[in-house]
């Protein structure tokens, strides 16, 4: 299996426990992993025998514009439905960070790793 890594692509998003996390927005930056077999594509050179990443960063900026919820889990899982809608059930891995999140004398980040439709031969 082969991958496609989109990285650290920036979404503001109105993502937050707190009411002005929600109302105002904030920064959170996503890496994406996309399994599939690019042998085709690679002898080709054929976009339709791959997954177009610009769609996935088009749609996902779009997602980011609209969606309001509370936790950065409920964000990860509407980012999965839209990259199954672009390319169907592929391996998906994803790290989901929640820039500056406002906790009192915090200055890192928060993330999770999620998977979907990834077995455990594929690996990490």
């Amino acid at each position: 299996m082969d991958l496609i890594h989109i990285r650290d692509l920036r979404l503001w998003a109105h993502v937050g426990v707190l009411d002005h996390e929600r109302r105002d927005g904030q920064w959170f930056q996503l890496d994406i992993s996309l399994g599939l077999d690019l042998s085709e594509s690679a002898r080709s050179d054929d976009l339709s025998a791959t997954a177009d990443y610009s769609l996935a960063v088009l749609a996902l900026q779009e997602l980011a514009r609209d969606l309001c919820c509370l936790t950065i889990e409920r964000f990860s899982e509407e980012i999965f439905e839209v990259l199954e809608r672009l390319y169907g059930p592929l391996p998906m891995n994803l790290v989901l960070q929640k820039c500056q999140p406002p906790i009192a004398g915090f200055t890192g980040a928060v993330a999770l790793e999620r998977r979907r439709n990834w077995s455990a031969e594929q690996g990490h």
